[in-house]
């Protein structure tokens, strides 16, 4: 077996036949916290970007576009909480639930190579992507999966308004030369309000925007270094004249930088932007502000959070998938570099 394929082995650990566990206490799925539709969609673009996808990937796909399918509500709202018994627990929203499933049908309608599952998340796809969030982040995730539709169906209109609109959302005036970003304090997976920026300056080839997209993720991953190494976005958040490094980083944040990092990489051939993904992937290797590796060798598992300390060694979905991600992005760039 692959060190690709591998690292699928938790991932599969942590599904059953309704969906992946959000939670875990080590590598043990914690069954009474339920599932969510974030880790869900997350899945779906994980396992829709492995270029050689097992049958146990495959089947990963399969259970998790259910999931996500079962989570969208007839105007293409989305659920995020079900029980550990196959209840929902919410109502559909707009939240990052919303974004984050728009990302990972977006992805399987592109990318998997079964033509019925690519029917089946384009049509939840169009059926979500008409709606829009006031929510930032949950923006900047659904034009991600805009992105990916647009990338193999250049003339799909829905995705052309739904990019646009994600990348105006987060393209922000009001920055200044000292805090060059759309928030006034950075929360989670801030990567990705750059990266939808860079991907529709380029599929809507508006070149100012894609500079500006460069521009913020050159300064994000600046303000998330230490030195030589990563050094992210804790759970709490940071904003100038916070303490660092601070604790507990998030995977996820990671995996963010990597996403946008390598997208980088491929627009514009600059080889920093592999040295973004690299430092990612060293990151969870023990780069990082605590010199504690974040992932487990023999689970395939990633760590939930870097504390000052070491390691949270629980494994949950979120932390895995965001360790996968990187991965994925480093065997494509850094090792063919």
């Amino acid at each position: 077996m692959s060190a690709s394929a591998a690292r699928f082995d938790h991932l599969v650990r942590l599904t059953d036949q309704n969906g992946i566990f959000e939670h875990a206490d080590g590598i043990a799925a914690r069954l009474e916290h339920g599932y969510c539709t974030d880790d869900n969609a997350r899945l779906l673009v994980v396992a829709g970007r492995e270029p050689a996808p097992t049958a146990a990937v495959r089947g990963l796909t399969r259970t998790a576009l259910r999931f996500v399918a079962s989570a969208q509500g007839v105007d293409g709202r989305c659920r995020n909480r079900m029980s550990a018994d196959g209840h929902w627990l919410d109502r559909p929203r707009l939240e990052d639930c919303w974004g984050r499933s728009v990302w990972g049908l977006g992805t399987a309608a592109a990318r998997d190579p079964a033509d019925w599952i690519r029917q089946d998340a384009l049509a939840r796809y169009e059926n979500a992507a008409g709606q829009r969030s006031p929510w930032m982040h949950a923006m900047a995730f659904a034009g991600l999966g805009a992105a990916e539709v647009l990338a193999v169906r250049p003339d799909h209109h829905l995705s052309r308004a739904l990019l646009h609109d994600a990348a105006q959302s987060v393209d922000r005036a009001d920055i200044s030369e000292t805090w060059r970003w759309p928030e006034r304090r950075l929360r989670y997976a801030s990567a990705a309000l750059a990266e939808v920026m860079i991907a529709a300056g380029v599929l809507l080839q508006r070149d100012e925007l894609l500079a500006r997209g460069l521009d913020r993720l050159a300064w994000l991953l600046d303000a998330e270094s230490n030195g030589d190494h990563l050094s992210v976005t804790p759970a709490g958040g940071w904003a100038a004249g916070d303490p660092r490094p601070a604790f507990d980083q998030q995977p996820i944040e990671v995996a963010a930088l990597a996403d946008a990092c390598a997208r980088a990489a491929t627009v514009t051939g600059d080889h920093k932007w592999v040295r973004g993904v690299s430092d990612a992937a060293d990151w969870f290797r023990g780069d990082n502000d605590s010199h504690t590796v974040m992932w487990d060798p023999a689970s395939g598992g990633g760590f939930d959070g870097l504390t000052a300390s070491g390691a949270n060694t629980n494994q949950g979905a979120e932390s895995t998938l965001a360790f996968v991600a990187t991965m994925q992005h480093a065997d494509h760039l850094v090792g063919a570099s």
